[in-house]
């Protein structure tokens, strides 16, 4: 009787890891509402968002409703409310052309673009900090896709 190959670990593992890529279905964005008339331009801005921000890889999104980079993740939502928080008096930073009001996050930063044609915003985990770095990466698809309407003065 011939041998039979031996179903070890070692054989094993390289399908393991294939199927559970193969299943994986991204990192999961939390759906958000999305003001009306973004979408087209959304899809635009995600399609030319950079491949790394702040040194780190974008990964999959399940859903197409954002991107994201690294872990912890960067997020990038676009068509987002404006936030509660933004008023006429609210500080304004300026990173690379692009104006944003920022709000402090359990861990980390919200910034929301201000005086575009629509919000788009950026979670940056604590871990990056200065966060000015992802900012300055993505702002360049911001304001391909996203006209300045009002910047800060």
């Amino acid at each position: 009787m011939p041998d039979r190959p031996r179903l070890t670990v070692r054989r094993l593992l390289p399908l393991a890891i294939l199927l559970v890529a193969g299943c994986s279905p991204g990192y999961t964005v939390d759906a958000y509402p999305t003001e009306p008339g973004t979408a087209v331009d959304c899809k635009a801005l995600y399609a030319d968002a950079p491949r790394t921000v702040a040194g780190e890889d974008s990964i999959l999104v399940k859903d197409d409703n954002a991107v994201a980079w690294g872990a912890p993740a960067i997020v990038m939502r676009c068509g987002v409310e404006k936030p509660d928080a933004l008023t006429i008096s609210s500080p304004c930073y300026p990173v690379g052309d692009v104006d944003w009001f920022a709000e402090t996050t359990a861990d980390g930063y919200l910034f929301t673009t201000i005086g575009r044609s629509f919000f788009v915003s950026l979670e940056v985990p604590r871990a990056y900090d200065p966060a000015s770095e992802a900012l300055a990466d993505v702002a360049d698809a911001i304001k391909k896709h996203d006209p300045s309407v009002k910047p800060c003065v």
